[in-house]
């Protein structure tokens, strides 16, 4: 097939893209480095089968011309944290009516990267794919990702009624591993990491208390690939997750991380941050997945478990930051 990536110099979308590539598949990529690194895309940027275009997938003319069987589309502003809202909804809006167009216009497959962040404060955990989407005040201006991804989802569904669009829609729970941004928008494990490795203390927000279940990017991959390529996919709804029983708050995340990158006898130096710092901040307490969608359909199961993959995430990270000199 050939494999039109959004978002292909990011953390999913350079990981996808080896693993299409080794599969035999061949790929355009396209990013305009908001969030992805050039670094990202040395292990495919001279591959025979690979093609990469710098633009934004907000700008239509990027993709009219690029023929595909399938578009996994995985730009997307985030959490507007640290920025505005309105950027987030209206960036996100603009990026998916246009790859929408397109897909509808040569036939081809949609893939839609959404979020866990759409089920919010839903308090009915395992989250499932029919689970009720909930979020919070119009005021806290962190939803607007979340809403930005309904919206989403949507509008592909009634594009889907409307006019026949193929389309399979993924909602991921914290991927990370190699090529993770290596700031607040890559997760928190990748400032854990940094911290623990300049032995400086990590920052928690709140009380440390909020769960998480973690999903190694490898496993991610494989799941969005067979997505991509498998008919089974289509028209569906799927939470990528790896286990949930490795449920795990973020403090114990970050004094595990320390673990892993300094011995189990040190100390980890932690400090606990009020979200009032954030201004109208809501978190979400507890987000755990159900998978029982996914790996009856697909037949695919995790291959790793939250410590094995975070030392692999480990390695890269020093690697990247603090490399060997001679």
């Amino acid at each position: 097939m050939k494999v039109l990536i959004t978002g292909a110099a990011g953390f999913i979308g350079s990981n996808l893209a080896k693993k299409l590539l080794a599969d035999g598949h061949e790929v355009v990529g396209i990013d305009n480095f908001s969030y992805g690194e050039r670094r990202n895309l040395i292990p495919v940027k001279d591959h025979e089968n690979f093609t990469f275009i710098q633009g934004d997938v907000a700008n239509p003319w990027i993709i009219k011309d690029i023929e595909a069987d399938v578009v996994v589309h995985l730009a997307s502003q985030k959490i507007p944290r640290y920025t505005n809202a309105l950027r987030t909804l209206d960036e996100n809006s603009i990026m998916v009516k246009n790859v929408i167009t397109k897909c509808l216009k040569d036939g081809s497959k949609l893939v839609f990267a959404s979020t866990s962040d759409v089920y919010g404060k839903n308090p009915d955990v395992p989250f499932h794919e029919e689970s009720n989407l909930v979020v919070g005040s119009p005021k806290v201006k962190r939803w607007a990702y979340a809403i930005s991804k309904m919206y989403s989802e949507q509008l592909i569904m009634a594009n889907s009624d409307e006019f026949g669009l193929d389309y399979t829609i993924v909602r991921f729970f914290g991927s990370y591993g190699p090529h993770h941004n290596l700031t607040w928008w890559g997760g928190p494990q990748s400032i854990f990491i940094q911290k623990a490795m300049d032995k400086e203390t990590i920052e928690i927000h709140g009380d440390g208390l909020q769960t998480r279940t973690f999903t190694f990017v490898q496993d991610t991959v494989d799941a969005l690939a067979w997505c991509a390529t498998h008919t089974e996919a289509n028209s569906e709804v799927f939470n990528i997750a790896s286990f949930p029983e490795e449920e795990i708050t973020i403090k114990d995340l970050a004094i595990l991380i320390w673990e892993l990158v300094n011995g189990p006898e040190a100390e980890p130096m932690l400090k606990f941050i009020p979200y009032s710092t954030f201004g109208r901040y809501e978190d979400v307490m507890r987000r755990v997945p159900d998978v029982t969608k996914l790996r009856k359909i697909s037949g695919l199961m995790p291959n790793y478990r939250l410590r094995d993959g975070l030392k692999i995430a480990i390695d890269w990270q020093r690697q990247v930051t603090q490399p060997q000199t001679a």
